[in-house]
């Protein structure tokens, strides 16, 4: 095992993981990993080259020579693609869906597999995704699920929106999420699910200093047993 602690947040778009992630990276001063991130950015990258979301051979040949960078403190990290600062360009609605599609692809995720787990470093790392317990760090000691109802999760991700000027109507956004919901829950390789010692945390009616104040109970625990 490796002696590099891990701690997973996994989950649905909208429940508070990116969040939560960045709050506990700085307060532990551990590495932080926005999986989301990087398939948003090959996402962003296969659109640029236009590629076709069902290219197996080409998107994943893209995934193993990404030319991706991360640049910042775990509160403050940009995702920079060739150089290039892309933060904003990876969170708008055509670049999540084309993500949502190209995640699915057994060959993409093998291909970043290893580095998701090249994030691992000294003194710990805080990973945030769909499968950092299940599959990347499935040795992780504490592996934390995170839920929330659609609706809720459908109004976060419209006040996002709003505030990057893309105007939406919320039933579009709820349909979206249900949408993406069942396409990560079923593809055939690393399934949206808990690991089945996750501890499952709903944020659908906390605030993000309740449900902080619930995870960081949990690290005291974890940590003061191992």
């Amino acid at each position: 095992m490796n002696i590099v602690p891990v701690i997973t947040l996994d989950g649905p778009g909208g429940v508070g993981k990116g969040t939560l992630g960045r709050l506990l990276a700085h307060d532990l001063g551990w590495h932080l990993l926005d999986s989301g991130a990087i398939y948003r950015a090959l996402a962003l990258a296969a659109q640029r080259a236009g590629l076709d979301a069902d290219n197996e051979t080409a998107l994943s040949g893209l995934a193993r020579t990404l030319p991706l960078g991360f640049r910042g403190a775990a509160d403050e990290t940009h995702v920079l693609l060739g150089g290039e600062v892309v933060d904003a360009e990876i969170r708008t609605p055509e670049v999540s869906a084309l993500t949502s599609r190209i995640a699915a692809i057994p060959a993409v995720r093998a291909a970043l597999l290893q580095r998701q787990r090249d994030f691992r470093r000294a003194p710990g790392l805080v990973a945030d995704g769909r499968d950092m317990g299940t599959v990347v760090f499935p040795d992780a000691p504490l592996k934390v699920f995170l839920t929330a109802s659609a609706e809720e999760r459908g109004k976060r991700r419209l006040n996002q929106l709003m505030e990057q000027g893309i105007s939406a109507s919320l039933a579009t956004v709820v349909a979206e999420i249900a949408e993406r919901d069942a396409r990560d829950q079923q593809r055939s390789v690393a399934p949206l699910r808990p690991a089945p010692d996750a501890k499952i945390l709903d944020t659908s009616e906390q605030s993000v200093s309740d449900t902080y104040r619930v995870l960081q109970s949990w690290v005291r625990s974890a940590f003061q047993e191992n």
